[in-house]
C-alpha cells in the first residue's frame, strides 16, 4: 500500500520554504513596496543596481516585478518610485518589521516570517533541456533517462534533495547559491553550459528557467517538476508578505490580486514564467483569454 502523499510535516515544510526563500532572495526576487503617505508607491528591490537582476527586477524597470509594481501603482492611483535595499541576514526584520516598507512581493506562501496575501502566481522548479534532446519529454527527476546525464543544479535548493533521492548527484554539476550577482549568475552560467553541451539538462526555479529558456537561441524546453513522488514538493504559491497587524492592507492587496489576475498572468507569461493552476495544469495565453 502506498503511503504517498505523506502526512504534512510542518518542520520539513518550514525548511523547504526557508530554502526556497534563500533562493528567491539571493536571486533578487525579494521586492518590497513602500507606501509613503497617500501619494507615492515606493518600491524596493534587493541590489537594484544589479544589471543581472532579470527576470525579476532591475534599475531600468525591465523586470516582471517592476511591471507588476507599475500595474499595482496604477490601480492604487499612486506614483511609483523605487528604492533599493541590500539583501542580508535579517532582511524582513530590517524592512517590513522596521516599517521601512509595507509589503514584500515574491514571498512563498506559508512562510511564518510574514503574513501572506493570497498568491498571485504558482509555479515550480523546472527541468530545462534542448529541444529534440530526448529529455524534452522527461516529466520527473525519477525518470530513468536521467540516470547517466549531467544535470545542473543550484546547490542548496529544494530539487537537490529530489536529485539525491533519485540517485542523480554522482554526475550532477553544482552551481553556487551564494554569489555576488553583480558579477555572476548561476542561472546564466547553467544555461550557457547547457547550450555548449557541458551539461545535458538543468534544474532552475521556474521564473528563471522560463526566462532564460526563452532568451536562448533556439529556445529551450521547460518542464515544471510537478510529478515528483519523493523529496520535497517543488511547486510553490507566491504571494506578498505584510505585517500581521495590517489586516486592511492585506485585504486591499487581495482584492487587487483578484481583480487583476488576468493582467498579472499576462505579465508573467510574457517573461516566460511557467504558470500552474492548483491542479498543476499549465496556465497559458490561450487559457487566460478564455477566462470570463
Amino acid at each position: 500500500m502506498s503511503d504517498w502523499p505523506p502526512p504534512i510535516d510542518k518542520e520539513k515544510t518550514a525548511m523547504t520554504n526557508a530554502a526556497l526563500r534563500r533562493w528567491l532572495l539571493i536571486s533578487l526576487l525579494a521586492f518590497t513596496v513602500l507606501l509613503i503617505g497617500r501619494e507615492v508607491l515606493r518600491a524596493q528591490a534587493t541590489d537594484g543596481a544589479d544589471p543581472r537582476n532579470l527576470p525579476f527586477s532591475n534599475e531600468k524597470g525591465e523586470g516582471f516585478e517592476n511591471k507588476l509594481g507599475e500595474l499595482f501603482a496604477e490601480k492604487l492611483q499612486k506614483k511609483l518610485d523605487y528604492m533599493y535595499f541590500p539583501q542580508a541576514t535579517g532582511f524582513v526584520r530590517m524592512t517590513l518589521a522596521a516599517h521601512r516598507c509595507d509589503v514584500i512581493m515574491g514571498f512563498p506562501q506559508g512562510d511564518d516570517l510574514v503574513q501572506g496575501t493570497n498568491p498571485y502566481y504558482r509555479t515550480a522548479y523546472a527541468l530545462v533541456a534542448k529541444q529534440g534532446s530526448g529529455l524534452d519529454d522527461v516529466a520527473t527527476l525519477e525518470d530513468a533517462r536521467l540516470k547517466d546525464k549531467r544535470i545542473g543544479i543550484v546547490a542548496g535548493t529544494p530539487p537537490a534533495t529530489n536529485m539525491a533521492v533519485a540517485g542523480l548527484m554522482a554526475n550532477a554539476r553544482p552551481y553556487p547559491l551564494m554569489i555576488d550577482t553583480r558579477f555572476d549568475s548561476s542561472s546564466a552560467a547553467m544555461i550557457k553550459d547547457l547550450m555548449s553541451g557541458e551539461i545535458d539538462a538543468g534544474v532552475l526555479w521556474g521564473p528563471m528557467a522560463g526566462y532564460y529558456a526563452k532568451q536562448a537561441s533556439p529556445p529551450l524546453h521547460v518542464t515544471p517538476l510537478v510529478k515528483e513522488t519523493s523529496g520535497p514538493r517543488l511547486a510553490f504559491r507566491i504571494g506578498m508578505g505584510v505585517r500581521p497587524a495590517d489586516q486592511n492592507w492585506k485585504r486591499q492587496l487581495n482584492r487587487l490580486i483578484q481583480e487583476n489576475q488576468p493582467a498579472i498572468n499576462k505579465i508573467l507569461l510574457d517573461f516566460g514564467v511557467p504558470l500552474l493552476d492548483e491542479n498543476d495544469r499549465p496556465i497559458t495565453a490561450e487559457t487566460i483569454t478564455k477566462q470570463p
